[in-house]
């Protein structure tokens, strides 16, 4: 009956408790709908489903976007969707990521792709195409002119599917997002996806996450980002780049003048690489976000990138975690948050930041007037730390997202954040996960929840308040999530 009368419904997601017959004849007719998700189809309902979807789409003159994740298709279903996807005409975004797609599901649809004239966005993520699916789909992209977004991530392409596709972005005119995280790729692939940067003009954003592109591949693609004009995100997270290559990359940021974001999280930089990195921020203009975290680059790396701060003019995102940068880093960053006009977010995790450099951000935030987003769980600030935290939020107006989480903040911690959440405007986000607020910490957060009315998302998890105490909240507050 909705989808006959409801004249505003855009988006419809079929779940297996609803997934039945009536549903599916009224989308024949429907002309509203654009979007639609199916999602917790059983094995015994799935081929049923997936065939009365193939009718609709032939019917259907709305639909845009149909999301099929995660929903193990089999050969079979994939063989009759591909037959309708060859004939419809306004499907632009489709999501098959996680469905177990083999080499012979991925040439079927790498032959769709080559006469599809309407598809912009494919996710084929997590999936099982290894190198001869890459290759299917390498000779489909010769042909294709209007897919603009490709997830090809853990696929295990290997090397044979990393130099096709590198070899496809020298003449692809219409890719601008393509991931290729997670597919085994080595040095040679990065060498080669370097030289397709070099005379590609249209690509925008990159993934290459989680490979092992080794010495040789980055150093070929910082090489690139001297030389390419049109790239403007690039994740390099987990790559084992060592000191020598990190080096690199940041001589290439002082030369980029189009890249604006940069993940090379979880590498192997340590303190020199570090304080390069601060060099190039002082000196790039562009760059918007950088996530650096899990790098080892200890105080003094940490002190050059607090000082940075002060004299970068673009950094709006930066990711500090888990790099050892202990109090003294937490004080030098307080100081550039008093200074730094255009940070909106800081994620500063894991860093064994502590009560004093608890107390120093504390300080800057109000001072601070373009900070909206701040990180700082796990950090042992203590409950004196967590104290003048709760202080500084009864002033703070511009901050709308804070993770205190795993701090031990204790009770005494809790009642100081009560007080913060009765006079606070503009937080909407709290994260205090582990903090060991105990009944009466928990009790003094209810009745200040109970007067806040900014606050939307609240996790307060694992904080010992009591059975009593947790239902009372869970009533009151059931978009609060708490265990």
């Amino acid at each position: 009956m909705f989808l006959r009368t409801g004249k505003n419904l855009k988006s419809l997601n079929i779940d297996v408790t609803i997934c039945n017959q009536i549903i599916f004849e009224n989308l024949y007719t429907n002309t509203t709908i654009t979007s639609i998700e199916l999602c917790n189809i059983s094995n015994d309902s799935k081929s049923k489903a997936i065939n009365v979807l193939a009718n609709v789409l032939c019917e259907n003159s709305t639909l845009t976007s149909l999301d099929l994740g995660h929903i193990k298709l089999g050969f079979e279903e994939v063989k009759t969707l591909v037959k309708v996807f060859c004939k419809n005409t306004t499907l632009n975004s489709l999501n098959l990521c996680n469905n177990k797609i083999g080499i012979e599901e991925e040439k079927m649809l790498a032959n769709f792709l080559c006469k599809n004239s309407t598809l912009t966005y494919l996710n084929l993520g997590n999936n099982f195409i290894g190198p001869e699916g890459g290759k299917a789909l390498a000779n489909a992209l010769f042909k294709n002119t209007t897919l603009t977004s490709l997830n090809l991530g853990e696929n295990d392409l290997g090397s044979e599917g990393g130099k096709v596709l590198a070899d496809t972005l020298c003449k692809n005119f219409t890719l601008t997002s393509l991931n290729l995280c997670c597919n085994n790729f080595s040095s040679e692939e990065g060498k080669l996806l370097a030289h397709a940067l070099c005379k590609n003009a249209t690509l925008t954003s990159l993934d290459i996450s989680r490979n092992v592109l080794g010495s040789e591949g980055v150093k070929a693609l910082a090489d690139a980002l001297c030389k390419n004009f049109t790239l403007t995100s690039l994740n390099l997270r987990i790559n084992n780049i060592g000191p020598e290559e990190g080096k690199e990359l940041a001589d290439a940021l002082c030369k980029n003048i189009t890249l604006i974001f940069l993940d090379i999280s979880f590498n192997y930089f340590g303190s020199e690489v570090g304080k390069v990195f601060a060099d190039a921020l002082c000196k790039n203009a562009t760059l918007t976000s950088l996530n650096i975290s899990g790098n080892e680059l200890g105080i003094e790396a940490g002190k050059a990138l607090a000082d940075a701060l002060c004299r970068n003019i673009a950094l709006t995102f930066l990711d500090i975690s888990s790099n050892r940068l202990e109090s003294e880093v937490g004080k030098a960053l307080a100081d550039a948050l008093c200074k730094n006009t255009t940070l909106t977010s800081l994620c500063f995790s894991r860093n064994h930041l502590g009560s004093e450099g608890g107390k120093a951000l504390a300080n800057a935030l109000y001072k601070n007037t373009t900070l909206t987003s701040l990180d700082i769980g796990s950090n042992e600030l203590g409950s004196e730390g967590g104290k003048a935290l709760a202080i500084a939020l009864c002033k703070n107006t511009t901050l709308t997202s804070l993770n205190i989480s795993r701090n031990k903040l204790g009770a005494e911690g809790g009642k100081a954040l009560a007080v913060a959440l009765y006079t606070n405007t503009s937080l909407t986000f709290l994260n205090l996960d582990y903090n060991m607020f105990g009944s009466k910490g928990g009790k003094a957060l209810v009745d200040a929840l109970c007067k806040n009315n900014t606050l939307t998302t609240l996790s307060i998890n694992y904080n010992h308040f009591g059975l009593e105490l947790e239902r009372e909240l869970e009533d009151a507050f059931p978009w609060c999530t708490i265990k």
